[in-house]
């Protein structure tokens, strides 16, 4: 992985979760409407980097952690609405207009109990925990260098999940729509504000910009749903008035919004060009699998180890000519394989090899692999021990993407054997291939150890997929031969 790279004073997971507890204080000091929002986006930004680091690392203190945020987050949830509202009141209502009255007063008898109830919330906090995760996940989310290509693969999750939402907001103009697309941009916008601070700097106008105008939207909604629920009684003629007032400006924004985000130029399509794309998306997508495997696997010099030994073989299986399958990304997903084959582990060492099955199974979309090859990366770290594959379980399995799984299973299979011992006794291989059968000499192997017993053992499955004999024998130590220089 990239070398740590110190986290900036003024950003961060540390330094949002210390703002918690400070910014606490500052809202039951008058629950005023500045220091009610502060506080908000100290709990809101905490909740995002948990989301983006539960992404990768398995930690139950992330999700602990977040579920202390968001209760007190929604505590505060009415009461920032209310003082929302009392804004848009005062800006869009006429001070001899009944309803503008009958809203206000409605607001502040509300704001009063709000304010009670935002009070208990604070009260209940737990501050030593919060204090102690603080430290301890601060502490893990250094392990992930800001700008890694793990954060950029996050980000362009995000912006996918997000750009999925616009259509549907768009066509219908639905309240419930452009929520959800307002929620989804800002997923993004904190990926990229707290994890990829370069991109932040060049994109931080437009951002702001597209999320304070669904921000408005959004505000706009909640205006027109308490006048029609608080001021049910007021005269039709006043209630109409201020519907198509909130109309007007609700259609104002879409408007500015659409110009932002459709067509050619679209900040859609600047953000997009900016994170990976193609190949560079499925490498950038590895290393975030390489750093989710990093985090629930106790023994990464030997998942290194086994990566190395498996890709070695493949290529030279390839080089001569006994790599008989159709999928020219195979070797892509061997080496998916080998990263994530030991996964399972962190649920127990029993069966591992199927945990690992069921964990990369349930991993969600992976951005730039199809899910056909998500789940033969899963099939293929199963059958690195274990039982061999069987045709039964295959049997939803297209036949050609049989062929690939067994070959790649065969593959891993061998290559986890060479490090059965997890003690790097195997410094590296060589293959060849004899008339009738494949050799695979090893340097540093005891032909009468148990680890060469394994390796016998391990080799079973390959053997039938290249249908040649595999013989995996000591490279022999050569003494450098000294060359004597001649005196003259």
């Amino acid at each position: 992985m990239t070398a740590i790279r110190p986290i900036r004073k003024d950003s961060g997971l540390v330094h949002w979760m210390n703002q918690v507890p400070k910014e606490a204080d500052k809202a039951a000091d008058g629950f005023d409407s500045e220091a009610v929002h502060d506080l908000r986006v100290s709990l809101r930004r905490c909740r995002s980097m948990a989301d983006g680091f539960r992404a990768i690392d398995p930690n139950k203190d992330w999700k602990r952690m977040r579920r202390q945020a968001t209760a007190l987050f929604d505590s505060f949830g009415a009461l920032r609405d209310c003082h929302v509202i009392a804004e848009w009141t005062q800006k869009l209502g006429q001070a001899d207009d009944p309803v503008t009255q009958q809203l206000l007063d409605h607001l502040r008898q509300q704001e009063a109990v709000l304010q009670q109830q935002a009070k208990s919330a604070i009260e209940v906090f737990d501050r030593k925990q919060w204090q102690s995760w603080t430290n301890e996940l601060g502490q893990r989310a250094r392990r992930l260098p800001l700008g890694s290509h793990v954060f950029q693969v996050l980000a362009l999750e995000k912006l996918i999940a997000a750009r999925r939402l616009e259509a549907s907001a768009l066509k219908s103009g639905n309240e419930i729509a452009f929520h959800k697309l307002r929620i989804g941009l800002k997923k993004f916008r904190y990926v990229v504000e707290n994890f990829l601070p370069q991109l932040h700097h060049e994109w931080k106008t437009g951002l702001k910009s597209v999320q304070d105008l669904l921000g408005e939207i959004h505000d706009l909604d909640v205006v027109r749903e308490t006048v029609l629920s608080a001021c049910a009684s007021a005269d039709p003629a006043a209630l109409q008035r201020w519907e198509e007032v909130v109309a007007v400006e609700r259609r104002q924004r879409v408007n500015l919004y659409s110009d932002l985000m459709v067509g050619q130029r679209s900040l859609w399509r600047v953000w997009r060009f900016a994170l990976p794309q193609g190949k560079a998306a499925r490498e950038a997508s590895l290393k975030k699998l390489q750093a989710w495997s990093s985090f629930m696997d106790s023994d990464l010099q030997h998942n290194r180890r086994v990566s190395r030994f498996a890709v070695q073989i493949h290529d030279n299986l390839k080089r001569l000519g006994l790599l008989h399958v159709g999928d020219k990304n195979s070797r892509e997903l061997l080496k998916a394989a080998a990263v994530v084959h030991e996964v399972g582990r962190f649920a127990g060492n029993k069966n591992h090899h199927k945990n690992t099955e069921r964990m990369v199974s349930n991993l969600d979309r992976i951005v730039g692999w199809t899910r056909q090859e998500v789940m033969t990366i899963a099939s293929v770290a199963r059958y690195h021990r274990g039982a061999l594959p069987q045709a039964g379980r295959l049997r939803e399995i297209p036949i050609a993407q049989r062929k690939i799984i067994t070959l790649l299973s065969g593959i891993l299979r061998l290559a986890n054997a060479l490090d059965d011992e997890r003690d790097g006794q195997i410094k590296r291989i060589k293959v060849s291939k004899k008339a009738d059968y494949i050799v695979i000499k090893a340097q540093g192997l005891d032909q009468d150890s148990v680890l060469a017993e394994k390796i016998a053992a391990g080799r079973h499955l390959l053997e039938i997929n290249c249908g040649l004999p595999i013989l995996v024998r000591p490279m022999p130590n050569r003494t450098p031969v000294r060359r004597v220089r001649s005196q003259r």
